[in-house]
């Protein structure tokens, strides 16, 4: 299996809308702790630690330079 790095969502305008739903009303610190959970629960159902290792490099690497 190799990374899908092209948009394979079925609706990403509603998954994105969910996601912002999900983290209304929180706080900064329940954001995060929000996003470390469904992080935790996406790399598990993906699975394939090589999958979830090349996702992590490539997220790092898509960032760089963006700090706050």
């Amino acid at each position: 299996m190799a990374l899908i790095t092209a948009n394979n969502l079925s609706d990403a305008d509603a998954s994105y809308a969910a996601l912002i739903r999900a983290h209304e009303g929180l706080t900064e610190a329940e954001s995060h702790a929000l996003n470390a959970r469904l992080i935790l629960i996406l790399m598990n159902q993906v699975g394939d630690a090589a999958i979830i290792a090349e996702a992590l490099a490539l997220a790092r690497q898509s960032g760089s330079g963006h700090r706050a």
